[in-house]
């Protein structure tokens, strides 16, 4: 049985811990306190670490949680994180027999240049995507394009649609906000707003969604649909000729929102 349960890190983030009822994996230690909690309050023995990119909200527990753990550490072989040992790229298979899961390494930059993340299809579809892909919404660019950024999206929306996205941060609330300015009209995204709201006052994470919904209500997964498209016109005063164009004036509209 896999379990995949959010610890809850400074102010949004949430690092993910997968696990059976002996071991575990952690994915994005921002930092350790929780993470060291958690696996002692379920009695977990960790054996791996997974790392998405290098900021340090992903990063900044992994030296505290290796003075404890004697653990392999995976992470962008793109990208400098000296705590990495095992680096990796895409097609490569992590696996994690501890816990009976394989994932496999998607490359997707745009966040930044080295930016990964981790898909498994077994017991169910899975992606730890990191700060690349939101509920409703998707990373700032901080060394990548946006070209970079929008073909990572691509590349995950191609997954199956019953796959789950586990992503970093809890800001489905503020996204929301932003797609019903693109696309108000939309009327599973304002249902969703609704179940969202209903979560987050009781305190309940919005993550995971999952990849068909975020195909019907994430603007940024819809760069080809016309009403996304007239929105990015009317902001942009410009006429679009690609969702390429759509999705670079919609992430520096969201930047300004």
């Amino acid at each position: 049985m896999l379990n995949i349960h959010p610890v809850p890190a400074f102010k949004d983030n949430y690092i993910w811990i997968a696990h059976n009822r002996n071991y575990a994996i952690i994915i994005d230690p921002g930092t350790a306190v929780p993470v060291i909690e958690y696996l002692r309050l379920k009695k977990l023995q960790p054996s791996a670490i997974l790392i998405t990119h290098h900021h340090s909200d992903h990063t900044g527990g992994i030296a505290e949680l290796l003075q404890l753990f004697e653990i392999p550490v995976y992470g962008p072989g793109n990208e400098s994180i000296a705590a990495i040992t095992n680096p990796v790229q895409q097609n490569d298979i992590v696996n994690l027999p501890e816990i009976s899961l394989n994932l496999t390494v998607l490359d997707t930059p745009g966040h930044t240049r080295g930016h990964i993340a981790y898909y498994g299809s077994d017991p169910w579809h899975m992606i730890f995507c990191g700060d690349t892909l939101f509920s409703c919404g998707c990373g700032r660019i901080f060394e990548g394009s946006a070209t970079q950024l929008y073909q990572s999206l691509q590349k995950i929306s191609r997954l199956p649609d019953a796959t789950l996205i586990y992503c970093a941060h809890e800001y489905t609330l503020g996204n929301i906000a932003f797609a019903r300015t693109v696309n108000p009209e939309n009327k599973k995204l304002n249902e969703f707003a609704i179940t969202a709201q209903k979560l987050r006052h009781k305190n309940i994470p919005t993550i995971p969604t999952t990849l068909s919904l975020e195909k019907a209500i994430n603007p940024f997964l819809r760069c080809e649909h016309q009403p996304i498209i007239n929105s990015a016109q009317n902001y942009s005063a410009q006429p679009m000729q690609n969702p390429d164009n759509v999705f670079k004036v919609l992430r520096e509209w969201k930047n300004k929102f």
